[in-house]
């Protein structure tokens, strides 16, 4: 049962509005009558131009939309300059909801592209479903006009660009829950090992529970890896470390003992090494993370004591 409806024009021209009004009126009244449940939610997901105003946007598509008011408190229109801000704006307000089965109208030449972003911003708790936005016979130019502006933005295939895109917009959010703070302990030489022990603050995700410097991404969790590699980025930054040479436990909640520069367990809830330049890391929630150090052989290790 679809649970929110996604209807893509962010690829669309400004200049053939009353094209584009008959096509979101058309799109919206097959999903009112066609819908598995009496009133969907529903968001538009459109471009903002450069220097032009949000709201003068979304007024833009309101003579389209008056005529729905079983949608008319489930319909959101959201603007953005990227595809990865829009999409990332409705993610929020979909776990807001939490809602997870989403159905997909949108442009053929924009469903690759599409996939892309959400494999990159969503994980397996969410089920899509893409369905082709119907262009009306008189909208020719529509169609047109839509492919050329499609070979100039993001080309459909470049996933290093989509990556880039959604890397800089997340960068650009703030932290949430204060300032990214770590903590230190006196009994570990501040001179021989770079440690300390993060908070919850700092980070951007967004989602209660995770709260907001999350550090673990899972298939089962509504917070992408994505997320994640930016929360590890900012705390990489504030402790002064390399996120490229960040090594975790794999956690198992048993007794094994990964040591770096040996055969790597499949699984393992204690780390050891004695190389400079790595950094090393153990998760706590409800099981406390242990921090270990030696400074007579300069090695340390983490562990994840459950």
């Amino acid at each position: 049962m679809v649970e929110a409806v996604l209807i893509d024009l962010f690829s669309l021209p400004a200049n053939l509005q009353n094209e584009i009004q008959a096509l979101l009126h058309n799109t919206l009244e097959n999903t009112e009558e066609c819908s598995s449940i009496p009133a969907p939610f529903v968001y538009v997901m459109c471009c903002q131009r450069q220097g032009s105003e949000r709201n003068s946007e979304q007024a833009s598509l309101l003579p389209a939309l008056r005529d729905f008011q079983n949608l008319k408190k489930k319909l959101e229109v959201v603007c953005a300059l990227t595809t990865a801000a829009a999409l990332y704006t409705i993610k929020q307000r979909l776990d807001e909801k939490d809602l997870s089965i989403i159905k997909v109208i949108l442009p053929t030449l924009r469903k690759d592209l599409m996939k892309v972003y959400i494999d990159h911003l969503f994980t397996a708790v969410y089920q899509f479903e893409f369905e082709d936005l119907q262009v009306a016979s008189d909208c020719e130019n529509l169609q047109i006009a839509e492919s050329r502006s499609e070979e100039q933005t993001l080309p459909t295939q470049d996933v290093a660009l989509i990556q880039n895109e959604i890397q800089i917009y997340l960068e650009s959010l703030p932290s949430l829950k204060g300032e990214l703070t770590i903590l230190r302990s006196s009994l570990i030489p501040d001179d021989i090992f770079l440690h300390g022990f993060t908070t919850r603050t700092g980070g951007i995700s967004y989602i209660p529970t995770l709260s907001s410097c999350n550090l673990f991404s899972s298939s089962k969790r509504r917070d992408p890896q994505a997320v994640v590699k930016e929360n590890l980025r900012r705390l990489a930054n504030a402790a002064g470390f390399n996120p490229e040479t960040f090594h975790r436990v794999k956690i198992d909640h048993a007794n094994a003992v990964c040591v770096m520069g040996k055969t790597e367990p499949d699984s393992y809830d204690g780390i050891v090494t004695n190389q400079k330049g790595v950094t090393i890391a153990a998760p706590g929630a409800d099981c406390i993370p242990v921090l270990f150090a030696d400074p007579v052989r300069k090695a340390c290790g983490a562990a994840h004591s459950g």
